[in-house]
């Protein structure tokens, strides 16, 4: 039964709706807008923004294309396109070899705004999120009025469409059985003191009997040999809760599906904080402003993404171990000592032609780098923690993570109605199970940029007080994940499940001003340092070039109208005083 100009009642769905020079099924976005629901729509808006680089000539699997993404990573340059991978090291010389290529960080932005292609693959405008600039090929919301547009989006998932297995991309190439095998394809050894080769950038799907679509999210996997890999599933996540406590309890095997190159939505939700029972893919769905397209697998009764550069199907064994790692981890530095992880069985592979496989480059090191795993903190995990805190009743204005350091430091920008409302935050956030990674956050005030370090650090100086406002939080009691260095590999011994053994604390700063007046600042107030700029902007200087904004230092007249715009008739840009 369908109503409201033929969408679905039940599950929101529309008639088919022609989307630049394709279909998709449902409600769909704009047609002004191409659709990017896939990985490879997502290259092509990339070339189209002339932010790729293409490499012809042979590069190897084996240390070279990681080396080369690390430093276009470093020098925040173009993202590698690897069109053809080096065979000479292949094991075996398999004869079967499958012509894919390699893509070094897709996902990564521009340091100053990582959200950039983001935005631009999910049509959130730079006109509708509030940019400051005229020249539209480079617009780009900012950060808080990103966040509010991507929270928006959250607020409105879909129910996905399923599609025969002859319309599913990934379904090009089909092999079963023994003909599904894993050194086929080029999988990269990213660091010199890695265990293995990795899938790093691999969405797994499990089933969920709480959830329509299954339980979706991003866990690495080491190759060990054509039919096996080895899966980092660390207990306290959704994914190996469902492995531990519903499966190997019971002595069965969890079948699951590995999708690589799976498209930006759902590569982002996979890294989200989706409560237990809900279903990823909806909320995917929701981002790209179109239902996601599943079909089903060959060899279980999961659903993956029909736009799939490649799609492993097996089964995680039960009571079944084989070495993971070490793997250069996010801080920089080789995580070991080598842990026995979960066991995959190959039972099939599915791929387009010419399969594109994205990797990310962990491990620049603490601040030097962006990669696609801080890019999807950055761009998705803080959106969905401002709304998840929101929910939860917290005045939160935003939550995000420390820039380059997205698993290790968070900034919460919020008011304080209330004495110890800050400790009843912060009880809540580190007693959620997505922010076991997390050791730190800083509290600052509601006007403060989180994503701006400058501003940050400037509310820790003025407002911080060592003594008062340095809360040690759990000592000795918090979980941990044993992927950070200042454990020793004594203390992060694995416990059944994944984490350390030893336990550890957590901490906040309290940087907030509580009102208190500022001093008169040296170098002049903000109407003079506006004016300055604008001096700046008319001598050639980029409007970009002076991001990220803060709201207090946007002038605004008596109605709180950003006065850049009421001379124009216009009113507050999207995001109102957010909109720094």
């Amino acid at each position: 039964m369908t109503g409201n100009g033929g969408i679905d009642a039940r599950t929101g769905i529309g008639p088919r709706t022609e989307v630049g020079d394709r279909t998709v099924e449902g409600e769909s976005v704009p047609p002004t807008r191409p659709l990017v629901d896939s990985f490879r729509s997502f290259i092509d808006l990339l070339s189209d923004a002339c932010a790729v680089t293409r490499i012809d000539e042979p590069v190897s699997w084996d240390l070279e294309a990681s080396a080369i993404t690390m430093l276009a990573n470093e020098a925040d340059d173009l993202i590698p396109v690897f069109d053809r991978v080096d065979a000479r090291f292949e094991p075996g010389g398999s004869a079967d070899r499958v012509d894919a290529r390699l893509v070094g960080d897709p996902y990564r932005g521009p340091q100053r705004r990582p959200w950039r292609w983001l935005a631009r693959a999910f049509g959130v405008s730079a006109t509708e999120a509030g940019a400051e600039t005229d020249d539209s090929s480079n617009a780009c919301p900012s950060a808080p009025a990103y966040y509010e547009a991507m929270i928006e989006r959250l607020r409105d998932p879909r129910e996905p469409t399923v599609v025969d297995a002859p319309k599913a991309p990934c379904k090009e190439v089909v092999r079963t059985g023994s003909e599904a095998d894993l050194l086929s394809f080029p999988w990269p050894y990213i660091h010199q003191s890695d265990g293995g080769r990795y899938a790093t950038l691999s969405t797994v799907v499990a089933p969920d009997p709480d959830a329509d679509w299954g339980c979706w999210s991003r866990h690495r996997a080491m190759i060990h040999d054509a039919r096996q890999a080895s899966v980092l599933l660390l207990a306290g996540e959704q994914v190996p809760n469902l492995y531990y406590y519903e499966y190997e309890r019971c002595d069965e095997s969890m079948p699951v599906a590995l999708a690589i190159g799976a498209g930006p939505a759902l590569e982002c939700t996979a890294d989200l904080w989706i409560p237990a029972g809900r279903s990823e893919v909806r909320y995917a769905g929701g981002i790209q402003g179109a239902p996601v397209r599943l079909v089903e697998c060959e060899t279980n009764d999961l659903h993956v993404p029909a736009s799939a550069e490649l799609v492993v199907e097996g089964r995680i064994l039960p009571n079944e171990r084989l070495d993971e790692g070490p793997f250069g981890d996010y801080f920089g530095y080789v995580n070991g000592p080598r842990r026995s992880m979960p066991v995959l069985e190959v039972d099939a592979i599915t791929h387009r032609e010419r399969p594109y496989l994205p990797f990310c480059v962990e491990g620049s090191g603490v601040g030097y780098a962006h990669n696609s795993t801080s890019t999807f903190q950055v761009g998705a995990g803080g959106p969905d923690a401002t709304l998840g805190l929101r929910v939860a009743g917290f005045d939160v204005e935003m939550a995000a993570p420390w820039p380059f350091t997205s698993r290790t430091a968070w900034v919460i920008a919020t008011d304080r109605p209330y004495p110890g409302y800050l400790h009843e935050l912060a009880n809540f956030v580190f007693t959620t199970w997505g922010m076991l990674h997390i050791d730190f956050f800083v509290f600052v005030d509601a006007d403060v940029n989180p994503l701006d370090p400058r501003a940050v650090l400037e509310a820790i100086a003025l407002h911080a007080d060592p003594a008062a406002d340095f809360h040690q939080f759990g000592v000795e009691r918090m979980p941990k994940v044993p992927l950070n260095i200042y454990q020793t590999p004594e203390e992060k011994e694995t416990a059944p499940g994944g984490t350390s053994k030893a336990k550890t604390a957590k901490a906040y700063v309290d940087a907030l001003s509580d009102g208190d007046d500022r001093p008169p600042r040296s170098i002049g107030g903000r109407d003079a340092r506006f004016r300055a700029r604008e001096l700046l902007v008319r001598a050639g200087v980029p409007e970009r070039a002076f991001d990220p904004i803060r709201a207090v230092d946007v002038p605004r007249e008596p109605d709180g109208r950003d006065r850049r715009t009421a001379d124009r008739g216009d009113g507050p840009v999207s995001g109102g005083d957010r909109n720094r």
